[in-house]
């Protein structure tokens, strides 16, 4: 099952907790090189957000393009509701590595938080919750 796969770290994408482990510390070590981004903290206040991302890239907003709502503009476009409407993610494929195609659609389901729950067992629930906490515990990323 790919539940049972994802949990023991087997999956084509390799160990999922050892992945944003790595990225996390190496974003606390050298936060100049590697900017760690959370989905809910960008989806809580996307406007600082897209502001942080262009101040680590070296491409701050000034403070007309902000009155002009360039800001605004570019949440739109990088928007769930935009991405999963362009037809390449509507009907094109990709090939990941060592992969058989897959439909670029699948990715785009919801993007409501917590969505997540309403496909799993409460049996699943407990055993991801009892992972993180084992995995992400003490890391300074995950906050109970």
């Amino acid at each position: 099952m790919a539940f049972d796969e994802f949990c023991q770290g087997i999956s084509w994408c390799g160990p999922y907790w050892d992945h944003i482990l790595g990225y996390w510390k190496a974003s606390q070590e050298r936060p100049d090189k590697i900017l760690f981004l959370k989905y809910e903290d960008m989806k809580r206040d996307t406007t600082s957000n897209v502001k942080r991302l262009a101040e680590f890239i070296g491409h701050p907003f000034s403070i007309e393009e902000e009155q002009a709502g360039v800001i605004q503009n570019i949440i739109k476009l990088c928007s769930f509701e935009n991405l999963s409407n362009l037809e390449v993610n509507k009907s094109g494929k990709h090939r990941p590595e060592t992969c058989t195609p897959v439909e670029n659609r699948i990715y785009f389901r919801k993007a409501k938080d917590e969505d997540w729950k309403n496909y799993f067992t409460d049996e699943m629930i407990e055993k991801i919750d009892k992972l993180i906490d084992e995995k992400l515990s003490g890391t300074g990323l995950y906050l109970k």
